[in-house]
């Protein structure tokens, strides 16, 4: 049960809001971050699949990430990333133990609002998609 996928790592990006759901994994691409993790109790409801805020925290978590790496792939600076909105679709349920992996699949830069999709899977099959808006925030200027 605690064999990780090849190409994943622990996420070093530590947050206040993910520290209960620890250990998270990350794959990174250039114009993505995956996040993972294996499917425990601290992620689930009370019929033992994980909960939709879970998944709706880590998704989101994982496009803002994403969007932060085509950011700087398309070297647009920018003061961070604010959620503006954002929607998923329960597709399926996950079980206790499965792999779980939030990939952002879809980017739309803009100068002030940017847009992505990640679709959630579970030993991979979709369980959720997801969509959200954000807007950047201004970087600010070295005093």
């Amino acid at each position: 049960m605690d064999d990780i996928p090849e190409g994943f790592s622990p996420h070093t990006r530590k947050s206040p809001i993910t520290e209960p759901w620890e250990p998270l994994y990350a794959r990174a691409a250039p114009d993505r971050l995956v996040l993972a993790t294996r499917v425990r109790e601290a992620h689930c409801n009370s019929r033992s699949m994980p909960h939709g805020g879970f998944l709706a925290a880590l998704a989101d978590n994982a496009m803002g990430l994403s969007l932060a790496a085509s950011l700087a792939a398309a070297r647009q600076s920018a003061g961070g990333l604010v959620t503006v909105s954002l929607t998923l679709d329960y597709l399926g349920s996950a079980k206790l133990g499965q792999w779980l992996e939030f990939d952002t699949d879809f980017v739309k830069l803009g100068r002030s609002i940017c847009f992505a999709e990640a679709t959630v899977r579970a030993d991979g099959l979709p369980v959720a998609r997801a969509r959200a808006t954000f807007k950047l925030l201004e970087a600010k200027a070295a005093a």
